[in-house]
């Protein structure tokens, strides 16, 4: 297990140091809260949550292209039941020149899921989340606070997600956040998923509207270990280019697995 993860960890450090090509920082997208692996997409949210007393800590890379730049995010979940997850979200931006690296603004949020799926129907979670005033200036709306709704359907092998967000900053400089997100991850194998996301934003300053689709996949590298690597291409104002996604999930403590006993009769 600690291999493993060592072997992960030094494909991250090694992949940073590949694309580490980064410049100023200035309007990018601000990251919010972000779902946990494998519990959503890349940031579209899925209705699973945690069950209660499981956590789960993540690691994530993005580098993108047109504005470059790139950032750490750093993630924190715990299951407070099966239906009611916290989330925790902490994102860090560095560029070359050192000129715009600072943390954004600290992200909390509950989700829960008050509706199961049903045969026809989907499981429904709301999600309500707040910014804490923290970040460096640049990377900050001065705290925010909102909250929506999730949708998650599986037919088959396929399971997809809708969220849709709306989050108000915590300054009249900026305008609200609205989000919609669709994604759906397709199980190729037990252990490897296939994902696909459209992702279209109207974001805090008002001039940056965003719809981005985004392709990736997801692997269970070890038991409780997902790596998810992905890339994003913005379908409208080219800005960013494109992005590259790369994260590390851990899950503990392990799920016990139950075993069936068969007992046979004799005659």
């Amino acid at each position: 297990m600690f291999r493993l993860m060592k072997k992960n960890l030094l494909f991250l450090f090694l992949f940073l140091a590949v694309t580490a090509h980064a410049g100023y920082a200035a309007g990018f997208d601000l990251k919010g809260l972000q779902p946990l692996a494998p519990y959503g997409v890349f940031s579209t949210f899925g209705a699973e949550s945690l069950k209660q007393g499981r956590f789960g800590i993540q690691l994530g890379f993005e580098k993108s292209r047109q504005p470059d730049y790139y950032r750490f995010t750093n993630q924190f979940a715990y299951g407070i039941t099966d239906n009611i997850e916290f989330d925790l979200t902490l994102p860090y931006v560095l560029n070359e020149n050192r000129s715009g690296d600072g943390f954004e603004d600290l992200s909390l949020g509950i989700k829960h899921r008050f509706f199961e799926e049903g045969k026809y129907g989907p499981s429904i979670a709301y999600i309500i989340s707040a910014s804490l005033n923290s970040g460096k200036s640049g990377f900050s709306t001065e705290g925010s606070i909102g909250g929506g709704i999730i949708l998650t359907k599986r037919v088959g092998p396929v399971t997809g997600h809708v969220n849709v967000l709306y989050f108000r900053p915590g300054t009249d400089k900026f305008t609200d956040d609205i989000t919609f997100a669709a994604g759906l991850d397709f199980a190729a194998a037990h252990n490897f998923k296939i994902l696909a996301e459209l992702y279209a934003k109207k974001s805090y300053s008002g001039k940056v509207d965003r719809l981005e689709a985004r392709f990736g996949y997801r692997i269970l590298t070890a038991e409780n270990l997902y790596t998810t690597l992905g890339a994003g291409f913005d379908l409208k104002n080219r800005s960013p280019e494109y992005r590259l996604l790369l994260s590390l999930t851990y899950l503990f403590p392990p799920e016990k697995k139950k075993i069936k006993k068969i007992f046979e009769q004799e005659e």
